[in-house]
């Protein structure tokens, strides 16, 4: 029978010398065939050297461990390395032969290489889909909108978002308020507050946005709810949709 095979993926090289040297002690007859800093030379790593088992850092440059594997699905076993115990405790029960946390302790290796080598006489199971399910979870959101790019004449502005008191919308424009000005922007107000931190700004209308520090006081008039800025003198209708964040 051949030797089992196996590549490792991170980005800590303390880490991949201290795997190296703890699978040569525990498993000799394992070959390592290749060592990748990040998610893309792990992928290129395993399409060159085709692999039996993969361990691989959860959260790599590149790509994580979790898209690697899920790439390299139904054609090699792996193993998920993280110090993040939520990440390799839920992708061990979805898909993972195993997962070691870090700092990794050679009992707890020992107890991986035991499980793997019952394993490797099956199949790796193709677990892509679910795979793909807890890269969309874990994956990290997009940073929140924190300028804006705003034509001037000629010139580009940028305004920061901190600054904006009021988005507005109107017929072909939005326009952002600030303290001293206005500015015209052409992104429309549905599209501004998926960018936006909810916490620091609040639709109060579907026509407006309003930056909650901005806020100066609340107040009702015919059963309207009005929201007054603190240094402007201009007052925002807010509807009944979005009331309740107000009351």
């Amino acid at each position: 029978m051949r030797s089992p095979t196996s590549i490792l993926a991170d980005d800590e090289p303390q880490l991949l010398a201290f795997l190296r040297s703890s699978l040569a002690a525990r498993w000799p007859e394992l070959e390592i065939l290749g060592e990748a800093p990040d998610g893309l030379a792990a992928i290129e790593l395993f399409e060159a050297r085709r692999p039996d088992v993969a361990f691989l850092d959860v959260r790599m440059p590149g790509l994580s461990g979790l898209e690697v594997a899920r790439r390299i699905a139904g054609r090699c076993h792996v193993v998920f390395v993280t110090a993040h115990e939520e990440y390799a405790i839920v992708a061990f029960e979805r898909a993972a032969v195993d997962y070691l946390l870090k700092p990794v302790d050679g009992e707890r290796l020992a107890a991986t290489v035991a499980r793997l080598r019952d394993r490797l006489s099956a199949a790796p199971p193709d677990m892509a889909a679910a795979l793909e399910a807890l890269a969309k979870r874990f994956r990290a959101p997009a940073p929140y909108l924190e300028w804006l790019k705003v034509q001037c004449q000629q010139d580009v502005v940028l305004v920061a978002v901190e600054e904006v008191d009021l988005f507005q919308a109107s017929e072909k424009y939005t326009l952002a308020v600030t303290r001293d000005r206005e500015w015209v922007i052409r992104t429309p107000l549905k599209e501004l507050e998926e960018q936006l931190d909810p916490a620091r700004f609040w639709r109060v209308h579907r026509n407006a946005i309003v930056r909650v520090r901005a806020i100066a006081r609340v107040s009702r008039d015919a059963g309207q709810i009005l929201v007054h800025l603190r240094h402007h003198d201009r007052k925002v209708a807010a509807s009944r949709a979005f009331s309740h964040r107000l009351r």
